[in-house]
């Protein structure tokens, strides 16, 4: 199993770096391609595009493969992705690769879990899907800054050179350490789309898409508020951010054998202390508080994606695939919101009162989820109520009474 999970944390780390590593790398883009810095950020749009169009996609065409093949098949993708951006000729082509990039993302995530998950020994489900999640949070501690270096010296071809080998390395790993699985008996592309009858699974969506878009209407602009609020030299940005990784990092390790002794107290009081510290922060913008924003709300991820497996039963892997666009969704959005409340004239912390908002309204989903609640265990069975009150038979639940 930890040979396994290695095997993923490496890919995780790979996409990670692919994901972030564009940020920094803007104004070197820019300049070589003859284009404006502001026009290169449709590059980080055309990642996330890819990830939100290709999570349910490309999980949906792999229901009947075996979750191994799938995973060698999304990471193949990826390396395909990155290797057709280092050598793009042009903006466009650089553009497609981004999003060729991207669409394995979400459904490589989402399979990942569900492989975590079956192997891990029970009462550990939640600690196998942040030990995954490690691998994207140390991504943008030592990955990141590292492609970033190499780019700025080496140039950004250089950059996805490294990411693409990585994947293959990442490709290796994949073949040769996770255990085969074969595809659930009764698999079907219809089987996993009746996971969206339960309210249980759009609700857990929906906290992502609101509770950890509160994150990012905050984390996006910690580079200005570095140096427009803090009062910082701009050779201060690399550490501050450097303490929001290390936040992540923090927030991802403490969110497994949390998860596993109650997902769902670990979702509200990270929802809660997300809503709390961003407050505080827009009164009190200091490092101190950047480490926190970003260890609470990172705090939910394992605990949401967990419990949306737990419900989706045995067709989980869609579900689990469509929470990872859930969450990049909410990093859009959050983005989106805080830089509206910025051009509004309010200020540069206005965006981390939108993101204390956002928190709330998350909390507020998971809440009604938990109003919401159907009678959970019948002869062993997990099952749940669908939109239409019926109920919707499961597998044996992994998790029991853990999650809630």
């Amino acid at each position: 199993m930890h040979l396994a999970l290695l095997a993923l944390a490496i890919s995780a780390f790979g996409i990670g770096t692919s994901e972030f590593v564009i940020m920094g790398l803007l104004p070197v883009v820019a300049g070589d391609l003859d284009t404006s810095v502001p026009a290169a950020g449709n590059l980080v749009a055309a990642y996330a595009i890819g990830v939100v169009v290709g999570a349910p996609l490309l999980a949906a065409a792999g229901v009947r493969m075996s979750r191994k093949h799938l995973l060698t098949t999304l990471m193949a993708f990826f390396v395909a992705g990155n290797l057709l951006s280092a050598l793009a000729p042009g903006f466009g082509w650089l553009m497609a690769g981004r999003f060729a990039a991207g669409l394995p993302h979400g459904a490589f995530f989402g399979v990942a879990s569900v492989v975590a998950t079956r192997l891990a020994r029970e009462g550990r489900e939640g600690r196998a899907v942040a030990s995954i999640m490690l691998g994207l949070t140390l991504a943008n501690i030592v990955g990141v800054p590292g492609a970033t270096l190499l780019g700025q010296h080496l140039g950004w071809r250089a950059t996805f050179l490294v990411v693409t080998a990585i994947g293959v390395l990442a490709l290796l790993a994949l073949s040769l350490l996770v255990p085969y699985q074969p595809p659930e008996a009764h698999a079907s592309l219809r089987r996993e789309l009746r996971a969206f009858r339960n309210r249980r699974v759009l609700l857990f969506l929906g906290t992502a898409v609101f509770g950890f878009g509160g994150v990012f209407a905050a984390y996006a602009y910690l580079a200005s508020v570095t140096t427009e609020v803090m009062g910082l030299p701009e050779s201060a940005v690399t550490w501050v951010l450097a303490l929001a990784g290390v936040g992540m990092t923090i927030g991802v390790a403490a969110a497994g054998p949390l998860t596993d002794l109650a997902a769902r107290p670990t979702a509200y009081a990270s929802l809660a202390g997300l809503a709390l510290v961003l407050a505080a922060f827009s009164v009190w913008p200091s490092p101190v508080l950047v480490a926190p924003i970003l260890a609470v709300g990172f705090l939910m991820t394992a605990p949401l994606q967990t419990m949306v497996i737990r419900y989706a039963a045995d067709a989980p892997t869609l579900a689990a695939a469509s929470n990872h666009s859930a969450f990049n969704l909410a990093n859009a959005g959050g983005v989106y919101l805080g830089g509206l409340a910025i051009a509004a004239g309010w200020g540069w912390m206005s965006a981390a009162l939108v993101g204390a908002g956002l928190a709330v309204v998350g909390l507020a989903v998971m809440l009604l989820e938990r109003v919401e609640r159907r009678p959970e265990h019948e002869d062993g069975q997990v099952v749940g109520a669908g939109l239409g009150g019926e109920v919707l038979d499961g597998a044996p639940d992994p998790l029991g009474d853990r999650a809630g």
